[in-house]
């Protein structure tokens, strides 16, 4: 992890105390990220979320509750939910793609219809809106 810390000239362009972290990049899985410290300049929107794609029905709900802090008040549809810190997390089935994509689109729009009745979802609700049993 890096950080850098607003010096002198940028506390005073950005309204920032200085020495407050300005930037941090870290990595996440494999993959670089960079968060920038605007202050109230910039706001967490729907516009950017972190997608955690789940093998179980078990690994939904392990990172539901984590995420969430244990209540749905922050849920949102279709698997989004807002962290504690108003960070934006989708956590859905590794496999929702294949079944929102099925050559049939009378099973798409099941699964579609299915999906947006849920906050949290629900595999198995999933797997029976398209007519499949068993693993995707």
């Amino acid at each position: 992890m890096t950080i850098t810390r607003y010096g002198e000239e940028g506390a005073e362009a950005s309204g920032r105390p200085q020495g407050t972290v300005m930037t941090m990049a870290f990595q996440l899985d494999g993959q670089d990220f960079t968060a920038l410290n605007g202050g109230p300049y910039f706001k967490f929107t729907e516009a950017i979320s972190f997608v955690v794609n789940c093998e179980s029905q078990d690994e939904i709900d392990y990172y539901w509750e984590k995420l969430s802090g244990g209540g749905d008040e922050k849920a949102q549809q279709c698997g989004w939910l807002k962290d504690k810190y108003g960070v934006s997390w989708q956590i859905v089935p590794a496999s929702l793609g294949e079944l929102l994509n099925d050559a049939d689109p009378d099973k798409s729009r099941r699964v579609m219809k299915a999906l947006l009745g849920m906050k949290k979802i629900d595999i198995e609700t999933l797997k029976r809106a398209s007519g499949r049993q068993g693993p995707v």
